[in-house]
């Protein structure tokens, strides 16, 4: 059974950090894509980036120069760093995974419960 759980959210005045990490948890047989969707209250859930196995990072516009996302391919781990926090990036974050769960199996993407990011003026 696969399982992934965030960590991280909370509430930071504008202008200033948070980190989310993001762990995946359970068996399986590869990991490809792992990321970070976010979902604001009356909107529709937007990437914010995502990284390859092999390390290639895609931005959403608004998140470049101010988000980084990186990873453990040997923990399984995901994370972003968020600077410079404005009242708009107030939502529930969503780590995702692109997992393969058996070599015959296609991949199939995973999502963690969410972690509220609020950001205060």
């Amino acid at each position: 059974q696969v399982k992934l759980v965030e960590s991280g959210g909370g509430l930071v005045q504008a202008g200033g950090s948070l980190r989310l990490s993001c762990a995946a948890s359970g068996t399986f047989f590869s990991i490809n894509a792992m990321g970070w969707y976010r979902q604001a209250p009356g909107k529709q859930r937007e990437l914010v980036a995502d990284i390859s196995s092999g390390g290639s990072t895609n931005y959403a516009d608004s998140m470049k120069g101010r988000f980084t996302i990186s990873r453990d391919n040997a923990k399984n781990t995901v994370s972003l760093q968020m600077n410079s926090l404005s009242t708009g990036d107030t939502a529930v974050y969503y780590c995702y995974a692109r997992i393969r769960a058996r070599i015959a199996l296609p991949e199939y993407d995973y999502w963690g419960q969410g972690t509220q990011v609020t950001v205060s003026s």
